[in-house]
Formats: C-alpha cells, sequence, structure tokens
C-alpha cells in the first residue's frame, strides 16, 4: 500500500499536501482500492466555504458511491479538470493526477493536526 511520508491523511482516507496556503486533497491508495474502479467524481462545492469534515462532493465506483470529506477547512477554488475528463486518474495515480481539489485554507493548525503517514498506516492495519 502507497502511503507517501510527505502528506497528512484523515481517518475519511482523504490525503492532503499543504503549497503555501492552498491545500492539494484526493483519496488515499487505500480509499481508492476498497472502491475499486472510479467512473465519476462530482463536485458541486467549488467556490464555496465549508468546514474540515463537511462533504466536498461523491466519488461514484462500478459498485458503489462514497461521499468525499474535507480534511481542512477552506475555500474550494479548483476541481482537477483531468479528473473531470478521466475518473479513473483516482486509481491508477491517486497522489498526482488523480487529485481531487484545491483549497485555500483557513487554519494551519487544521492542517498540522491531520495523520502522518504512520499514524495513517496503524489506521488502515
Amino acid at each position: 500500500m502507497n502511503i507517501p511520508e510527505n502528506l497528512k491523511y484523515s481517518s475519511d482516507h482523504e490525503w492532503c499536501r499543504l503549497e503555501g496556503d492552498t491545500a492539494v486533497i484526493g483519496i488515499t491508495d487505500f480509499a481508492q482500492s476498497q472502491l475499486g474502479d472510479v467512473v465519476f467524481v462530482d463536485v458541486p462545492t467549488v467556490g464555496e466555504t465549508l468546514a474540515a469534515g463537511e462533504v466536498f462532493g461523491s466519488i461514484e465506483a462500478v459498485k458503489t458511491v462514497s461521499d468525499a470529506f474535507l480534511p481542512v477547512g477552506g475555500e474550494i477554488i479548483e476541481f482537477n479538470d483531468a479528473v473531470d475528463a478521466d475518473p479513473s486518474q483516482v486509481n491508477k495515480d491517486p497522489y498526482g493526477e488523480g487529485w481531487i481539489v484545491k483549497v485555500k485554507v483557513a487554519s494551519a493548525e487544521e492542517y498540522d493536526a491531520l495523520l502522518t503517514a504512520e499514524q495513517y498506516r496503524a489506521l488502515i492495519g
């Protein structure tokens, strides 16, 4: 299972990478493997400001639909066009081209409170 050390993680299986005051967010390799083949990603919240833990969209796989939760609060400023055009990017490259949204972070403390790679590994066993 691929769990990069340079990212932070939520207990809801989203990853987060901070780039200045912008967080790049996607779902973990573990999450995409549990979902199976992703066929659609819906993010109707671009331009909205949401709190950490709120649903920002949904991820539809062949057999199920799962909510996507924001690991840090802030304004959703971008939905990944590559994922919109080819949702399987979430399966192929969950930590790279398969990122889902970018968020203008409201509080760096929320980012600091997320799980480290080691803590996330312990969470998923």
